[in-house]
């Protein structure tokens, strides 16, 4: 059931027979829940992920950052490269996560959004490209929204692709996609960063564009609150 306070805990994310460890947490009267789909060669553990959901739970919206793959699926990776360039499994991993996140709460009305980094971006918009409405927005950091192909003309969901102004063959790709998009659309560039965003106040940067976002799309949001 849907729970009216603020609370975090860890859980498994259910796919079939596939469970998917993750941390679900969630301010009290949030907006929405953001779920990320992280980038290859990462995990929930990502600490950019975590710094900018951090923030994301300040300006009231829920966070769940799970792993895309498995233990074994991982090591699988690790030797082959086979499923981090894989955005249709990607992006059923995400779409599965989002069903048994509205189950597990009991409020198919909870307003849901995706923040993918890297190839996550990529998987982010096709999963929100197959989900329609379900998904109140989208935000890209650093990411590849190039690999979500002919996807990228059925996505609806109001989207913002976030990268470094140093970034330039991503951004290049950014502003490529950018034109495929037929949706809401923005291209936020964040001065002097580079692909991680490890330039001082840069990833600041990222997760007040992107809190920014999701409070504007998530029904009857207010003003986010000021973050760091």
């Amino acid at each position: 059931m849907a729970r009216k306070g603020g609370w975090k805990e860890e859980v498994e994310v259910a796919l079939g027979e596939i469970l998917l460890p993750g941390t679900l947490e969630v301010p009290p009267a949030a907006g929405g829940i953001v779920l990320f789909a992280h980038g290859s060669g990462s995990s929930r553990f990502s600490p950019r992920n975590r710094f900018v959901a951090e923030i994301l739970r300040r300006s009231g919206s829920g966070t769940l950052l799970f792993d895309l793959l498995t233990p074994e699926e991982e090591e699988e990776d690790e030797r082959t490269a086979a499923l981090r360039f894989d955005i249709p499994f990607l992006a059923g991993r995400l779409e599965g996560a989002a069903r048994w996140l509205r189950d597990r709460l009991g409020d198919p009305r909870m307003a849901l959004g995706y923040f993918g980094s890297s190839t996550g971006g990529g998987a982010a918009l096709v999963a929100a490209a197959h989900e329609g409405e379900e998904i109140a927005a989208v935000v890209s950091r650093g990411g590849r929204p190039d690999l979500a192909g002919a996807a990228l003309a059925r996505v609806r969901t109001p989207t913002l692709l976030i990268v470094g102004g140093e970034d330039h063959p991503v951004l290049r790709l950014n502003r490529e996609a950018l034109r495929a998009l037929h949706c809401e659309k923005e291209l936020a560039i964040v001065p002097g960063a580079t692909h991680l965003f490890e330039e001082p106040g840069t990833l600041q940067e990222v997760a007040r564009l992107a809190a920014d976002w999701f409070h504007r799309h998530w029904p009857k949001a207010g003003p986010p609150e000021s973050g760091d």
